[in-house]
């Protein structure tokens, strides 16, 4: 069996991109070469959207209070007005930071409106509704990282 050569300097980027991220994975893949970057995940949950009393952070051996807010976001990715993220990177939800946001909870969007930014490879990326309707939820905190997805936010 061959072994494919590969670039440490591409690794070291994609480390350091996981590091100012804060993602626990990243993979690119070229013709004949695919480098995946992981590490484990973090001790306490990312998402401020979970319910979970401060109490429970001393208890890190409890399994079921870790599995309900994966079973919400799989709920609220099964939405019919889920808007799910296309990529992997970090959320914002202005243009710069102290600007007002794109949009808020009750507001009414229309097709094609700039609804939050994703930050991905040093690009912010606009993603725009899909559908016109109402913002009833928003999923995700400014600048907090986003999986391939994750439901960000729901327009009904």
């Amino acid at each position: 069996m061959s072994e494919a050569a590969f670039d440490a300097e591409q690794i070291r980027t994609l480390a350091t991109i996981l590091a100012e991220t804060g993602l626990t994975e990243i993979e690119i893949e070229g013709k004949n070469l695919r480098i995946r970057v992981a590490r484990a995940h973090p001790p306490v949950a990312v998402q401020a959207t979970a319910t979970v009393p401060m109490a429970a952070h001393s208890a890190p051996a409890a399994a079921a209070p870790a599995a309900a807010p994966a079973a919400v976001a799989d709920d609220d990715a099964a939405h019919p007005g889920a808007v799910l993220s296309p990529m992997v990177g970090v959320a914002y939800l202005s243009p710069e930071p102290g600007s007002p946001a794109f949009i808020n909870v009750g507001q009414t969007v229309s097709v094609g409106q700039t609804l939050l930014l994703i930050e991905a490879m040093k690009t912010f990326n606009q993603i725009r509704a899909t559908k016109a309707g109402t913002v009833t939820r928003i999923l995700v905190n400014a600048g907090s990282p986003v999986e391939y997805g994750e439901p960000l936010l729901i327009v009904e």
